[in-house]
């Protein structure tokens, strides 16, 4: 458990996956403050977790220690404006988001410049991240330490330059949605064949992991591992997938590059 107070300026869909992969871990920190202007989504934070601190107001989320800006790129601008009065100056402040590069954020923070960029990955709700981090040069050894046994239970958090940072967003960040409705159309198959939600799980599981496993450390070709299994039922389909990857995911790149 972290002993640094942590603020979330957005109490949306990663602000409650990186509390709920806390709380799985028995990580959460002991002070939590989390702003939005949205009341509902404040109600539905507070009512999962009861010791987090909301408030509409958005400076309280910001005087903390570590503050992270859980927002969408096209308000960022708006939201850094809005808060640079009320960082502390020993304030590590963490972007969630792609496109804004560290330079900019410190521009829009009014100099300040102690500044982490972190591209989280939804697996952490369950302690299975992998959450790529670029730090500002501002930053000492003992804050990137700090951030990092912040992070850790989450999953992975390894260093990365942050040119690399929209790649990851594209890779990781949105990698499971490639791949998530295509294992539930899978495990809804399996039982209709008789399969119980039991049997399925590890199964899938292992099937996945080990696919994925296979592909990446067996020393095979691609070739080679697409050749281990003769029977490919989705086989026609496969060239129309893979244009769309090909195509799609270059022009979302190019469209959240700094």
């Amino acid at each position: 458990m972290s002993n640094k107070a942590v603020g979330f300026i957005g109490g949306g869909r990663i602000t409650r996956i990186f509390l709920e992969g806390w709380r799985r871990a028995n990580a959460l920190p002991a002070n939590i403050v989390v702003s939005d202007c949205n009341a509902d989504t404040l109600a539905k934070l507070k009512a999962r977790f009861p010791g987090a601190q909301t408030t509409t107001d958005s400076h309280a989320a910001a005087a903390q220690d570590i503050v992270f800006l859980a927002v969408h790129p096209p308000v960022m601008a708006e939201v850094a404006a809005g808060i640079k009065s009320a960082l502390k100056p020993g304030a590590v402040v963490v972007s969630l988001a792609p496109k804004s590069t560290i330079a900019k954020l410190t521009e829009l923070l009014g100099g300040f410049a102690r500044l982490a960029r972190v591209i989280p990955n939804a697996p952490s709700v369950v302690n299975f991240g992998f959450n790529p981090v670029a730090f500002a040069p501002a930053l000492t050894s003992a804050d990137k330490a700090e951030l990092t046994v912040l992070l850790s239970p989450l999953g992975e958090c390894p260093e990365v330059v942050e040119g690399k940072i929209e790649a990851y967003a594209v890779l990781t960040a949105m990698g499971p949605t490639y791949l998530w409705f295509q294992l539930q159309a899978l495990r809804e198959v399996a039982a209709g064949f008789g399969l119980s939600d039991a049997e399925i799980a590890p199964a899938l599981k292992r099937m996945v992991c080990g696919g994925a496993r296979t592909l990446l450390e067996s020393g095979l070709s691609p070739a080679e591992v697409m050749d281990l299994i003769p029977v490919k039922p989705l086989a026609e389909m496969e060239p129309q997938v893979a244009e769309m990857y090909r195509t799609r995911l270059p022009a979302l790149y190019q469209k959240i590059k700094p």
